[in-house]
C-alpha cells in the first residue's frame, strides 16, 4: 500500500494549516481565555518533549534495552516530580529576569558574555542532532510511503516547509518578548493528537493483531528466546546513564526549556505538571511494548523504530497508517518549531547582538525581527546539511543519544546555579568545554566512524551501541570534576557572587542603596538613546515603569534603582542578558564613591518571595519578623523609619492617614522631597538637637492640626545598619479639648464676675428709675416729661444689658420666650441707634434686607447683637466708606450678611475673636466682650455666625449671621389678631 506525493503532501500541508489555525484562533480571541491558560494546556504543551524518538524511536529502544526503554520516560518525569527543587527555582529566576534561553540563564549566573557563546555554540552539539532525528524519521516514512522522490528530496521538503511554519508561529510579529499563547496552545493540540494516535494503533494491536483470547500472551511464551536474542542485557551503566541523560532535558533541552520556562504564563500550573506530566508520559509509554511485539508478530520488513508504521501497511489499513503518519508528524513538527525559535533567539542574543548591533537609527524591533527570522532558516537548513552528510547514515537511537548526551553536559552548571553559589565561570567553561570535546572524540567520531566506515588518522575508543554509555560518563565526569576544581581555586568576582545570591535557593541577594547618576526617568531616556535610539529608549522605560506600576515621572532614588533593574531584565529578554548588563552598566551607571547601606525595603520584598522555601529555624525567623512588621504597621502611631542620608525606609499606615502620603508614593523618597508641610516638618526635626518635639502646628486642608514627634537614632553595628527612627502622634484632639477647656474656664469666670457686676448695677438704675417717675409726677412742663421717659427708655435698656449679663453668667440656661421677630426692623433699629454717634455721621450704612425675614427670638438681644457687629464694621472703616447690609432666606434658615471694605481682621486672629476678653482695639477702645455677648446671643437663638476676612480684594470683611426662618401659620395669625 502507498500514498502519492500529492496525498502526502496534503497530509502533512493539512495537519500544519490545522495546528497555525489553532495557534491563530488563540492569538484572536477567538477561543475563551480560561481554555487557554488553563492548566491542563500548559501540561499537554510539554508533550513537546514526545518527539519522533518518543512517537518512533522508543520502539527501537525497547528493542535494544527491553524494559530499559522506560528511562525515556522515567527520567524527564523524575525531574518534574523534583520540581519544587529544580524546576519551580529555575521558573522564579527566569520569570524576574526575563531569561528566554538556557544561555540567557546561564550567562546571567556567571555573568560572562563568553559563558553565553560557549553555551549557544555547544548548543548546536545538542540541536542539530535532534532536528537531524526528526527530519531522518519524517523523511524515512515518506519514503515508506511512497518512493517515488529520494529520501534526500522529501527530508529538503519537509525542510522547508517547516522553515516557513516556524516563523509563521513564533517570527510574525514585530513586538519584542511576546508570549506565544497560540504556539503553546498549538503544542497542546498535537500533544493530544499524537497520543490518541499511539493510543489506537496500540488498542489496534491488543485487539486486532493478536487472537482476542490469550493470543498475546501465548506468542510471547512461544518467542521468549527470540525475544532475548534480540535485545541488548540492560546493565548498570545504560540504565543510569539513560536516566541521567533524560533527567537533564528537562531543563538543558532548547525546546523543553523553551515550553517549561519561557512560554509559562501561570507559574502555578508547574504544580499541576509535577504529576500531569510523568502521567502524560506513562500513558504514552504503555503502548510501545504491544507495538514491539506486534511487528515481530506481522514480521514487519522495516527497521524496529519504524514498527508503528509497518503495522499499518501490514495490515493494509489506510486510517490506521494515515493516523501513525500525522501522530508522527506532529510529533516531529512541534519539536522542530519550538526547538528552531529557541535556539534563534539564543544565536540572536550570544552570538549576533555581541559582535552587531543595528545603528540607532535603524527600527530596532523589526531589525530583531529578521534577523531571527533568518536564525530559524539558518538552523534548519543546518540540521539538514549534517543530515546530508552524517545524519541519514546513523539511526534514530544513535541520534537521540548523541543529542542526549551533549544536552547532558550543561547538568553540572545548571546545578551549581542552583546549589553552589561558590561556582564561577571559569569552572563552568572549563568543564563544559572539555565534557564536549571528550564528547566529540569518545561519541560523534566513532559513531561516525561506524555508520560511514570513516578511517581517522588517530585513535578512537571503541565506542558502539553496547558500550557508549562509558564515553558518556566519562564525558559528563570530566566536566564536573574540571567544574569544582577550577571554581575552587580560582576567585569570582564581585558581579558574579552578586549573580550567584540572586540565583541561589539558599540565599537572598542584598541590594544596595546606591543611587544612579540619572535622577529621573526623563535624564534615563536621554542616556539610553545614544545605544537604543529615542524611540526604543522611551518604549523600554516606560514599558519598566508600566510593569512597576510607577507614575511616568520618577525622581525617588528607590524607583529608579528598581527601574534600572527591570530595564535590564526586560532588555535580557529582547537581547540577552550579557548584553543588557553591558548596556545598562554603561549607559545607566551608579554614583561612585558613595558608601550606603543595603536597601532594606527591597530586601524585604525579596524575602517576601522566598517565603515558601523557608524551613526551620529559617522559617521561624521569618515568622518573627512579619509579626514586628505587622506591629509597626498596625501601631495607633505613625512610623517612619529613615537611612542615615534621609531616605524613607519605611512609612506606616497611620503614617499614610495622618499626611495623606501612600506608602509606595513615599517609600525611597528623601524627606526633602516630601510636599509641604510634612517635609519641612519632618526634615527640620531630624536635623534639630531636639528629641522629642509636642503640639506642633501645621496648617493642613484649611484648618490647623497639633502633633507630637518622637525620634530615635539607630547605631550601625557590624551588619546591622544604623538610621533615625521619628514616631508622630495626631494631638490636634487633646488640643481643641484643652482650648475648649480653658474656654469654658474663662466664661466660668467671667460669668461670675457678670453677675456681680449686673448686681451692683442694677440697684443704682432702679433708683435712677424711680428717679424719672417721680419727675413725672411732680411737673407739667413738656420739656421735662420727655425728657424723664427718655431717661426711662434708656434705664430699660440698661436693664435689658444687665439681664444679659445674668443671662451670660448663666451660660446654658437659655430663655424659651421667643417670639416672631422681624430682622430686618432688628437691623434699621441698630443703624438708627448708631447714627446718634459722632463716629457714624461719616459712615453710609445701607440695609438690602428684604422685609419679613422673620425668626423666633427677643428682638431687643438681636438689635445688641446688630449693633455690635454694624459697631465694628464702623470702627474698621474708614471715613466715607459704606457698610452694606445683605439679607436672604431659604426653607430653613435666614442669613442677614454685614460687608464692610474696612482693613479686615488678621488670619492669626480669627481663631480668637470670639473669646471674651479678646480685642484688637487699642487699650481703653474695647473690652472684648462684644463679640462674645454677640456668639451667646446667636447660640440662644439656635444660630450660626461666620466671619470671612479679607476678601478677594485684600480688603474688608463680610460676618454672616444664620437663624432658625419662622413662617407664620394661618392659625398663628389668626389667635394674634386683637380681639
Amino acid at each position: 500500500m502507498t500514498f502519492s506525493l500529492s496525498q502526502l503532501a496534503l497530509l502533512g500541508v493539512g495537519y500544519l494549516l490545522s495546528l497555525f489555525l489553532a495557534a491563530y484562533a488563540v492569538e484572536r480571541n477567538w477561543l475563551p481565555r480560561a481554555w487557554v491558560r488553563h492548566p491542563l494546556v500548559y501540561v499537554l504543551s510539554l508533550g513537546v518533549y514526545a518527539s519522533a524518538w518518543a512517537f518512533y524511536g522508543s520502539v527501537g529502544l525497547a528493542n535494544q534495552y527491553g524494559y530499559g526503554f522506560l528511562a525515556y520516560y522515567m527520567g524527564i518525569s523524575g525531574a518534574f516530580v523534583m520540581s519544587p527543587i529544580l524546576l519551580r527555582p529555575i521558573l522564579q529566576i527566569t520569570r524576574t529576569y526575563q531569561l528566554s534561553s538556557l544561555a540567557d540563564l546561564l550567562a546571567f549566573r556567571y555573568r560572562s558574555r563568553w559563558a553565553g557563546i560557549t553555551v549557544s555554540i555547544i548548543m548546536l552539539a545538542v540541536v542539530v542532532p535532534m532536528l537531524t532525528l526528526q527530519i531522518t524519521a519524517i523523511g524515512d516514512t515518506l519514503y515508506l510511503l511512497n518512493r517515488e522522490w529520494p529520501v534526500e528530496n522529501l527530508a529538503l521538503a519537509y525542510c522547508l516547509i517547516m522553515i516557513l511554519f516556524a516563523i509563521l508561529f513564533g517570527a510574525r510579529h514585530v513586538s519584542p518578548r511576546e508570549k506565544h499563547e497560540g504556539l503553546v496552545f498549538a503544542i497542546a493540540f498535537e500533544s493530544v493528537l499524537k497520543l490518541v494516535a499511539i493510543l489506537i494503533l496500540g488498542g489496534v494491536v491488543l485487539f486486532g493483531v493478536f487472537p482476542e483470547v490469550g493470543g498475546l500472551e501465548q506468542w510471547l511464551s512461544d518467542n521468549q528466546a527470540q525475544l532475548a536474542r534480540e535485545q541488548v542485557r540492560l546493565q548498570d551503566g545504560p540504565w543510569r546513564t539513560l536516566l541521567l541523560m533524560f533527567f537533564a532535558a528537562a531543563v538543558a533541552m532548547p525546546h523543553m526549556f523553551h515550553m517549561a520556562f519561557t512560554e509559562n504564563t501561570n507559574p502555578a500550573a508547574l504544580r499541576q505538571a509535577s504529576w500531569g506530566f510523568p502521567l502524560f508520559l506513562l500513558i504514552m509509554s504503555l503502548s510501545v511494548p504491544p507495538i514491539l511485539w506486534a511487528g515481530y508478530y506481522l514480521n514487519v520488513d522495516s527497521d524496529p523504530s519504524y514498527f508503528a508504521l509497518g503495522i499499518g501497511l501490514a495490515l493494509e489499513s489506510e486510517f490506521l497508517t494515515v493516523l501513525i503518519f500525522v501522530g508522527g508528524l506532529a510529533a516531529a513538527s512541534g519539536i522542530i518549531i519550538v526547538t528552531t525559535l529557541s535556539t534563534a533567539a539564543m544565536f540572536l542574543n550570544h552570538l549576533v547582538l555581541p559582535v552587531y548591533k543595528p545603528a540607532p537609527r535603524y527600527d530596532f524591533y523589526r531589525w530583531l525581527l529578521w534577523m531571527r527570522r533568518s536564525l530559524i532558516g539558518v538552523i534548519l537548513l543546518l540540521a539538514y546539511g549534517f543530515y546530508r552528510i552524517v545524519g541519514s547514515d546513523l539511526d534514530l537511537s544513535q541520534l537521540g543519544i548523541l543529542g542526549f548526551v551533549a544536552c547532558s553536559q550543561f547538568l553540572p552548571g545548571i546545578l551549581g546555579l542552583l546549589y553552589w553559589p561558590q561556582s564561577n565561570r571559569k569552572g563552568f567553561i572549563t568543564g563544559l568545554v572539555v565534557g564536549t570535546i571528550t564528547w566529540i572524540y569518545g561519541l560523534l567520531l566513532p559513531f561516525c566512524e561506524l555508520a560511514l566506515g570513516w578511517e581517522v588518522p588517530f585513535f578512537l575508543p571503541p565506542t558502539d551501541e553496547g558500550n557508549w554509555h562509558l564515553s558518556a560518563i566519562t564525558a559528563i565526569g570530566i566536566n564536573f570534576l574540571l567544574f569544582v576544581i577550577v571554581s575552587l581555586s580560582t576567585k569570582r568576582s564581585s558581579e558574579e557572587q552578586a549573580a550567584a545570591d540572586a540565583c541561589s535557593i539558599d540565599n537572598v541577594s542584598r541590594p544596595s542603596r546606591l543611587p544612579l547618576q540619572a535622577s529621573n526617568t526623563t535624564e534615563v531616556i536621554n542616556a539610553l538613546t545614544p545605544s537604543l535610539g529615542r524611540y526604543v529608549a522611551e518604549r523600554e522605560v516606560y514599558q519598566a515603569l508600566t510593569d512597576l506600576e510607577l507614575p511616568s515621572y520618577e525622581d525617588r532614588p528607590y524607583a529608579l534603582r528598581r527601574l534600572r533593574a527591570r530595564l535590564e531584565a526586560n532588555l535580557s529578554g529582547l537581547m540577552g542578558p550579557t548584553v543588557a548588563h553591558d548596556l545598562v552598566n554603561r549607559y545607566l551607571p551608579f554614583q561612585k564613591d558613595v558608601e550606603l547601606t543595603e536597601d532594606l525595603f527591597q530586601l524585604e520584598q525579596r524575602l517576601e518571595g522566598f517565603q515558601s522555601r523557608f524551613g526551620g529555624l529559617a522559617s521561624e525567623l521569618d515568622n518573627l519578623r512579619r509579626y514586628h512588621r505587622q506591629t509597626l504597621e498596625r501601631l495607633p502611631m505613625g512610623v517612619c523609619s529613615l537611612a542615615p542620608d534621609g531616605e524613607v525606609l519605611m512609612w506606616n499606615q497611620v503614617m499614610s492617614q495622618l499626611t495623606g502620603i501612600g506608602s509606595l508614593d513615599v517609600t525611597g523618597s528623601h524627606l526633602s522631597r516630601l510636599p509641604s508641610p510634612w517635609g519641612p516638618m519632618l526634615s527640620d526635626f531630624l536635623t534639630s538637637d531636639a528629641m522629642h518635639k509636642h503640639k506642633h502646628r501645621v496648617d493642613s486642608a484649611g484648618r490647623p492640626r497639633w502633633f507630637g514627634m518622637h525620634k530615635a537614632v539607630l547605631q550601625s553595628s557590624g551588619s546591622q545598619p544604623g538610621g533615625t527612627v521619628i514616631l508622630m502622634e495626631d494631638q490636634t484632639e487633646t488640643q481643641l479639648l484643652e482650648e475648649e477647656l480653658m474656654h469654658s474656664e474663662r466664661l466660668a469666670s467671667i460669668g461670675r464676675l457678670a453677675a456681680g457686676v449686673a448686681h451692683e448695677i442694677g440697684n443704682p438704675i432702679t433708683g435712677i428709675d424711680c428717679l424719672a417717675q417721680s419727675m413725672r409726677y411732680e411737673t407739667d412742663n413738656p420739656e421735662l416729661l420727655e425728657m424723664a421717659d427718655q431717661i426711662q427708655e434708656q434705664t430699660k435698656r440698661v436693664t435689658r444689658i444687665v439681664q444679659s449679663l445674668m443671662n451670660f453668667s448663666h451660660a446654658g440656661h437659655h430663655s424659651t420666650d421667643h417670639d416672631p421677630v422681624d430682622t430686618t426692623y432688628c437691623v434699621n433699629e441698630a443703624i438708627q441707634l448708631l447714627k446718634l454717634s459722632k463716629r457714624s455721621q461719616d459712615i453710609d450704612f445701607i440695609n438690602d434686607c428684604p422685609p419679613e425675614l422673620m425668626t423666633l427670638g427677643d428682638a431687643q438681644r438681636l438689635v445688641q447683637v446688630f449693633i455690635n457687629l454694624l459697631g465694628n464694621a464702623r470702627d474698621a472703616s474708614e471715613a466715607g466708606s459704606t457698610i452694606w447690609v445683605q439679607g436672604d432666606m431659604d426653607e430653613q434658615q435666614i442669613r442677614i450678611r454685614i460687608i464692610d471694605d474696612g482693613h479686615g481682621i488678621p488670619a492669626e486672629t480669627l481663631d480668637h475673636i470670639f473669646e471674651p476678653f479678646f480685642t484688637t482695639k487699642d487699650v481703653g477702645k474695647g473690652t472684648g466682650l462684644g463679640l462674645s455677648l454677640v456668639y451667646s446671643i446667636i447660640e440662644e437663638h439656635y444660630g450660626h455666625i461666620a466671619i470671612d476676612s479679607p476678601l478677594a480684594s485684600g480688603r474688608g470683611t463680610c460676618v454672616t449671621v444664620s437663624l432658625p426662618r419662622y413662617e407664620a401659620t394661618e392659625s398663628t395669625e389668626l389667635t394674634e389678631q386683637p380681639s
